[in-house]
């Protein structure tokens, strides 16, 4: 677990202070995507896997000022690059691994988390930790801003039914991990699994 913390850590602190230069269009993704999380204002939500924090406004205008929006993410420049870029003004940014929280059990209405999973060492125990966090009935959005076939493309893979993003199988790992999966969209330009917490 420590090495694939390093090797996390390795390949995002090298690339945080370019990250948001490299993809600079997926603002209204991330906030077409927040918006079908369902939050209401008042309420608390994460950004798991936060990095530069791109979808740090989108929560924030989500829950209002009333609510509550935390930023995890296991790479310090990244969450450095959040706070150059004025991010840090949306939430609490913290300094923590998704899969163990410093979280109450159940104090979360809602998760966000893009491009997480496949950098997950173990994605079913990171999709347990973040149920842990969530009420029951609170929701989670697994998001990418381009869906998998364009991705497995960009990376120069072919689409695999193995992908751990793959209907059945993320279905399966859900449901495992104390989620159930309420919709799935993979489309050219984008990505989105919504998950209800189940109790």
């Amino acid at each position: 677990m420590a090495d694939d913390h390093a090797h996390i850590q390795d390949f995002f602190s090298v690339r945080a202070a370019n990250w948001d230069s490299r993809f600079p269009d997926d603002g209204p993704a991330y906030a077409a995507a927040v918006g079908e999380l369902g939050l209401r204002p008042g309420g608390t939500v994460l950004d798991a896997g936060c990095g530069t924090g791109r979808a740090l406004p989108s929560l924030r205008a989500a829950v209002g000022p009333g609510g509550t929006v935390l930023g995890a993410d296991l790479t310090s420049a990244m969450l450095e690059a959040a706070l150059l870029a004025g991010r840090g003004t949306n939430g609490t940014l913290l300094l923590a691994d998704v899969s163990r929280l410093p979280l109450r059990a159940g104090s979360l209405d809602g998760v966000f988390a893009a491009g997480l999973i496949s950098h997950l060492p173990s994605p079913g125990r990171g999709l347990a930790e973040l149920a842990r966090v969530v009420r029951t009935g609170g929701r989670l959005a697994l998001f990418h801003p381009i869906g998998r076939a364009a991705l497995a493309a960009r990376h120069g893979r072919a689409l695999s039914d193995d992908d751990l993003r793959a209907e059945p199988r993320l279905a399966s790992l859900l449901a495992d991990s104390g989620w159930r999966l309420d919709s799935y969209t993979d489309e050219d330009d984008r990505f989105l699994a919504l998950a209800v917490r189940t109790g």
